[in-house]
């Protein structure tokens, strides 16, 4: 991609600071490019002199004419100074690195307030991967936390991949033609359009580079060993055994031959191409394999080696040099301490792994963060006659993760269902977005460890999530991700979307032979939400052309949503007629069926549809469970799936009564007159409030009666006194406010009892307020998560809350589907529902006033908390009592929304 930059950007002089102010940490960055390769991008220093002089050597004299708009065939000695000695503010400027080398660099240069001129110079052997656009993003994010708005450009006019790149990037571009030069303009808001592209790009390059996992023409294992049970061995044995299509070499600097394959010393002296590199040596020699795979052109890296951060500080150190040494030099990397990956299509057939089960061709796609319980999933699947499309244990996830993963098989044919085994989420921001698109099209079913403790094993760098547990499992909802308990549930769930259509909705029928079990089967559906409206006992002596009646009968009733099928078979009786008619339906049917066919766990042989893509149990299959409990909870589970999927998503709420520019001005002058974070007043929290349409109710500070009284004779009367200290609050046995007060007696009466009950008036702060309408006191809270951003949550106020955690939470942004779903999914939800006959509140109010607590905590990454302690919602309205909020300055707040980048290892700026 050459540059399209005005000569200017070259000649202009500029006074350079003689000492130059640190870049921010945050602009570093590895990213993924377009072809599925890795680079690192960061801000130019002084030091780069020497890789700014050779890299400009290497560029062709079309792309510097494009660049300075005349031949420059080299930089000068103050060109060179110029262009590394920047201010990292007026004067912006990053580099991307390869194998140690600049391969490219952007700049921007401030010409006036809130405006810059941006150029771009890439390598031309690099020209075409996508370069120039993570320039542009990271530029623009960086100009935007330096209060730039518009970026400016001049380009030749035959410059046409440059003007395309502008065009592209999602901004709105304007352009004139003057003296021979196209000079564009454009503003760098980061808009819906602008992040979309972004992402878009982001998942085409994430995809790429698992693709070329999946897809290795050639593969060397690199420890190979000729020693049986060996890790070296047993990966050869694999490979070889599996039926790989491609050209397998082994890598051992000891032997000429490894299971009857030629042997290398080294991965470099292999004549041919390779495409993908199975790592299995000591931990302290995988550095210098990743430098040797980087001088063949490898790939990617698989490293089954363990060592590394599972085992201690020493580990985690030495992991971190892995991945920035990998990512450095274009690698991409599974692991380490890893079981390996699979694919079972039939023209690829790679088991690069530990495992000696190939599992049969399926339809799920698997990912599994541990390896010592990989082997024993995938006998799991094998056993229940699932199959797979693909698998990847990914260890200790240094690298690719769950993320990568989805990012692919949201284009891969060949997956119609994910599982994922999770032990830790490292971006989870990422994850429910992706996870949230993915889901509309392929159900997501998943396994989280620790998800009561929040904890992670010593083997995952990343930092543990501070949002409470309730709000991760409020994004995997939200996300449309079937989360469940356990694996077994996982794979109960799993063979049911993979074999059977989704139901439409809870009506459910059961049909079978054993009353007993057909009443177990009842109970546990009215356990889960399903409704039972209609159930056939067939009775003990039922063979399968009642079966088979029944089940149609079952199956065209417009009320039944799903068939539940129990099969328990008389003595002497195979129950395969009963089999055949099960799967005969089963293939049939639009409507979802399982069963609990004679106490037979997965798809058994007898019930198993063959698939025309040669799988062994194909669409139609009928799922068997050894109990019907089993099945219901499975079914249950697909149930909330298929209504999240049938429930239109709705946008976030947009209104133009918002003022967003003013609260970020508000925010920005707060924190730039504290050092470090504030708690916001009442007046500010009012103004803060009032600029997203939310009016707090105003209240006055009173030290004595006497205040007392003025401040309730300035409001009219009618008026409150309360204690606002928050270890009054929190005391539901201390009574801390008196209601309509309409004189100064009563004033006096009210502050002589509550001073009596709460002691000293100077700590129990209070307060005067005007008397509210009377209302149900509910509570709306939003935070922000260092790592897992912004969280919202909804309750009735008071104690009883607090103590069972009956709060529904949400992230932002949120649609008026997400907020009408958090009012009622909380417990006490009748209370807001004219419970005994009380009046039913304005529930649309409620949930505009959540949908704007959730519009402010996703515009302002720089309140820390925020919180409408006492909403007293009433049938005509909601009146915001008590709000507090705190802000903490964070430049780097959310920086990685709207710009690519690589997850970083835990100590360093950004979590994997």
């Amino acid at each position: 991609m050459n540059d399209g930059a005005s000569p200017t950007s070259a000649a202009s002089p500029a006074a350079v600071p003689e000492e130059i102010p640190p870049a921010p940490r945050h602009w570093a960055a590895d990213v993924l490019l377009r072809d599925g390769r890795t680079a690192h991008i960061r801000p130019i220093t002084p030091e780069d002199s020497e890789l700014l002089v050779e890299f400009y050597g290497r560029v062709s004299d079309r792309s510097k004419y494009y660049r300075f708009f005349s031949p420059m065939p080299r930089l000068s000695d103050k060109d060179v100074f110029r262009f590394t000695h920047v201010d990292h503010r007026n004067r912006v400027a990053f580099v991307l690195m390869l194998s140690q080398q600049m391969i490219a660099v952007g700049r921007y240069d401030v010409i006036r307030p809130g405006e810059a001129e941006v150029a771009f110079l890439v390598e031309d052997q690099h020209q075409g991967r996508g370069i120039a656009q993570v320039l542009l993003e990271h530029l623009a994010q960086a100009g935007r936390e330096r209060g730039v708005d518009k970026f400016v450009a001049e380009v030749l006019p035959d410059n046409t991949r440059m003007i395309q790149t502008f065009r592209d990037a999602g901004y709105k571009v304007v352009s004139e033609y003057e003296d021979g030069v196209i000079q564009l303009e454009f503003p760098i808001d980061a808009t819906d359009t602008a992040i979309g592209v972004m992402q878009a790009r982001e998942h085409r390059a994430e995809a790429a580079s698992i693709q070329q996992f999946f897809h290795p023409r050639s593969v060397a294992i690199i420890g190979a060993s000729r020693r049986q049970d060996t890790i070296g061995q047993t990966l050869v044995r694999n490979l070889v055994t599996g039926d790989y299509s491609g050209r397998v070499y082994a890598v051992n600097p000891t032997a000429s031959a490894v299971s009857g394959l030629p042997a290398y010393s080294n991965v470099v002296d292999i004549p041919d191409d390779v495409d993908l590199a199975v790592v299995a040596v000591p931990a302290d020699a995988v550095q210098d394999v990743v430098l040797d795979c980087a001088a063949k052109g490898v790939h990617g890296l698989v490293v089954i080696s363990s060592g590394f951060a599972e085992t201690g500080e020493e580990g985690r150190a030495r992991q971190r040099r892995l991945v920035g040494l990998s990512r450095s030099y274009g690698l991409r990397l599974i692991g380490p301490n890893c079981l390996g990956i699979i694919n079972t299509d039939p023209s690829v057939s790679i088991n690069a792994s530990l495992s000696q089960v190939m599992p049969p061709r399926g339809r799920a796609g698997f990912f599994c963060q541990s390896g010592a319980l990989g082997s024993a999933i995938l006998e799991k699947v094998q056993n229940r006659g699932l199959g797979l499309s693909t698998f990847v244990s990914a260890g200790n996830r240094a690298d690719v993760s769950g993320n990568d993963l989805l990012q692919y098989w949201e284009e891969d044919d060949a997956t119609e269902v994910v599982m994922m085994y999770l032990e830790s989420i490292g971006n989870p921001r990422k994850f429910s977005r992706i996870a949230r698109r993915v889901s509309q099209r392929k159900p997501i079913v998943a396994v989280r460890s620790g998800r009561t403790t929040q904890g992670v094993p010593m083997g995952h760098a990343v930092r543990k999530i501070a949002a409470p547990p309730a709000a991760v499992d409020a994004m995997f909802r939200q996300a449309g991700i079937i989360q469940v308990d356990t694996l077994e549930e996982m794979f109960d769930v799993a063979q049911l979307v993979a074999h059977q259509p989704l139901p439409r909705g809870r009506r459910v029928a059961i049909v079978g032979n054993s009353d007993a079990l057909g009443l177990l089967a009842a109970d546990a559906a009215a356990a889960v939400g399903l409704v039972v409206n209609k159930s056939v006992p067939l009775g003990a002596e039922a063979d399968a052309s009642d079966f088979e009646d029944a089940l149609d009968a079952a199956i065209d009733d417009p009320d039944v949503d799903s068939v539940i099928a129990v099969y328990i078979p008389p003595l002497n009786v195979t129950g395969d007629e009963v089999a055949n008619v099960l799967a005969a339906i089963g293939e049939q049917s639009d409507k979802p069926l399982v069963s609990s066919f004679l106490g037979v766990e997965g798809v058994p042989e007898l019930l198993r549809v063959p698939d025309v893509a040669g799988s062994t149990a194909g669409r139609g299959s009928v799922p068997s469970y050894p109990a019907v409990e089993s099945a219901v909870r499975a079914l249950a589970r697909v149930v909330e799936y298929s209504v999240w999927l049938r429930t239109p998503e709705g946008h976030p709420a947009e209104d133009e009564s918002v003022d967003v520019i003013g609260a970020r001005t508000l925010v920005a002058d707060r924190l730039r007159r504290a050092s470090g974070a504030v708690d916001l007043s009442q007046e500010d929290v009012a103004t803060l409030l009032r600029a997203y349409d939310i009016e707090l109710v105003p209240s006055v500070p009173v030290a004595s009666v006497g205040e007392a009284i003025a401040a309730a004779v300035r409001m009219g009367w009618d008026v409150v006194l309360k204690a606002t200290a928050e270890h009054l609050r929190e005391r539901p046995d201390l009574a801390h406010v008196w209601r309509n007060i309409d004189g100064a007696h009563m004033m006096r009466d009210a502050w002589a009892n509550l001073t009596s009950v709460v002691g000293d008036p100077a700590r129990a702060g209070f307060v005067v307020q005007r008397t509210a309408a009377p209302g149900v006191p509910v509570s709306i809270r939003s935070l922000e998560d260092p790592l897992f951003g912004p969280v919202v949550s909804f309750g009735i106020s008071g104690p009883l809350t607090e103590l069972l955690e009956d709060r529904a939470y949400r992230i932002p942004p949120l649609t008026g589907r997400d907020a009408s779903a958090m009012v009622r999914e909380v417990r006490s939800a009748p209370l807001l529902f004219g419970y005994r006959g009380a009046d039913v509140v304005d529930i649309r109010e409620v949930e505009r006033l959540i949908q704007r607590v959730a519009q402010l905590q996703h515009d302002l990454p720089q309140v820390s908390s925020l919180e409408l302690g006492l909403v007293l919602a009433g049938p005509d309205g909601a009146s915001v009592l008590n709000a507090e909020a705190r802000l903490e300055p964070g430049p780097d707040a959310r920086s990685d929304w709207f710009v690519r980048r690589l997850g970083q290892q835990a100590g360093d700026t950004l979590p994997t």
